[in-house]
């Protein structure tokens, strides 16, 4: 059994990919390289192949599957970048990643904290060595009423650590979950919108999901409100955002991923001048957090998502199942 993993990064999940090919017993090669149809070849002999967020289209597949590609695993929860039509019509399965919820949770917080404390504004002013207080006043999130959208495992986890903080936790999900039911009160969006002082968005990137939050959403949302997104960009409409902000009806965002970033992460382009003018604004604006779609980026996560990749593709080679495949 051999796995070829690309856009492999050497300081992180390297190490764990090789300590597992020693636990597991696989053989694998890697590129820090982007798979594209000229590299393809990379991929000669093995049976899995391992990406990252990246678009993998008809013709890309079907290359893969000319090699010898049975099985194909994104080191992500979302896979919506896979075209999942082509790759069942070619005979290729398709795994996801899998890790603890902790990380992205516990970052929402950390995101919703430093968008209510105005924590870009002053650090912006610190470094200029202005330490004044005015139009630096916060909200203590323990006085917010938090709408947290999607309560999967991610958004579960938020709810319950935003327990400790003593705050008011409205949820939507078309599926409720029991156990979270005396923690939260389930409600529908437009209603979890107009009581929200902040809002944390922790649904999947489905195409039934795409601008979940427009215009129409935006304007439900209550004056000077915060909106949160660590889970996926196309959930957001950035033109009706950046809107909201430019108004004064949102108090702030704060986004760990927005539309258009598929040519972005994760890569060093501090040197290059972005065609990618919705972050450009976003980044531009005082109350407007943006960070690189890395709330996932902890030890136990990437060794989760490293683990699972890999035990979803030994699966396929095996014929077997497993829980990390997408139907």
């Amino acid at each position: 059994m051999k796995i070829f993993a690309y856009a492999l990064r050497p300081y992180d999940e390297l190490g764990y990919l090789d300590a597992l090919s020693r636990e597991l017993g696989f053989e694998y090669d890697w590129t820090a390289d982007y798979p594209t149809l000229e590299n393809a070849g990379l991929a000669a002999g093995a049976d899995g192949v391992c990406i990252i967020t990246n678009p993998m289209m008809p013709d890309l597949l079907a290359a893969y599957r000319e090699l010898g590609v049975r099985g194909l695993a994104t080191r992500s929860i979302g896979y919506d970048h896979i075209d999942l039509l082509a790759a069942r019509e070619l005979g290729i399965r398709v795994a996801h990643a899998a890790y603890p919820p902790e990380g992205v949770a516990n970052y929402a917080i950390m995101l919703m904290l430093m968008a209510l404390r105005k924590v870009k504004l002053v650090m912006r002013c610190a470094a200029a060595q202005d330490f004044s207080l005015a139009g630096k006043i916060g909200r203590d999130l323990s006085s917010c009423t938090v709408g947290v959208v999607g309560t999967g495992a991610i958004g579960a986890c938020v709810v319950r650590h935003l327990q400790g903080f003593g705050c008011r936790v409205l949820a939507c999900d078309p599926v409720e979950r029991d156990e979270l039911r005396a923690l939260a009160t389930y409600v529908s969006l437009p209603e979890l919108l107009a009581a929200s002082d902040v809002v944390t968005l922790h649904a999947p990137g489905l195409p039934e999901n795409h601008h979940m939050i427009g215009r129409t959403e935006l304007a439900l949302m209550r004056q000077g409100a915060v909106l949160v997104n660590a889970a996926r960009g196309s959930l957001v409409d950035t033109g009706a955002l950046v809107e909201a902000l430019e108004s004064g009806h949102l108090g702030g965002a704060a986004l760990d991923t927005i539309e258009h970033e598929e040519e972005l992460c994760y890569l060093d382009r501090s040197r290059d001048a972005l065609p990618n003018r919705d972050r450009a604004v976003l980044s531009a604006l005082p109350n407007v957090i943006v960070s690189p779609h890395m709330a996932f980026y902890t030890d136990e996560d990437v060794a989760g998502m490293v683990r699972s990749n890999v035990e979803a593709l030994l699966a396929f080679a095996d014929g077997g199942e497993t829980p990390y495949e997408v139907r």
